[in-house]
């Protein structure tokens, strides 16, 4: 797989409403994956979309998820670029250069679901997503 880079919008409890709605729009279903599933069941807000992807027919990617509970959501503040992609070295690359003079949000590092994942905010202010697939 190629590296991709597309947008991922941030949700306040509504990222599937949201992510089914967009799905009428451009067409699709949106594959839908709470917190619950990747962590405990019966915490709280684990129904929340932990990650949402529609991919239509047209061959737009949109990407989405809910504010984790405990991280604040800031209206303004809902969109980020995902880099995603198998190609470690490249998009370690785009990473550090990304972080450098910015600021890490989450460290790059081995996931609960598997992959390598980061967040951070460029010199410039703007929200990254890095996701390494793994095997």
């Amino acid at each position: 797989m190629s590296s991709r880079l597309n947008p991922y919008l941030s949700f306040n409890g509504d990222a599937r409403q949201a992510m089914e709605f967009y799905g009428t729009v451009f067409g699709g279903r949106p594959t839908l994956n709470t917190f619950g599933e990747y962590g405990d069941a019966t915490a709280p807000g684990a129904d929340r979309i932990m990650h949402a992807t529609l991919e239509t027919p047209a061959g737009y990617t949109l990407m989405a998820s809910d504010t984790p509970e405990g991280m604040p959501f800031t209206p303004g503040n809902t969109i980020t670029i995902s880099l995603s992609g198998d190609d470690d070295d490249q998009l370690r690359e785009y990473w550090a250069k990304l972080a450098d003079g910015g600021s890490v949000v989450m460290p790059l590092e081995k996931q609960m679901w598997g992959d390598v994942f980061g967040m951070c905010a460029d010199r410039f202010g703007v929200s990254w997503m890095v996701n390494i697939t793994q095997g």
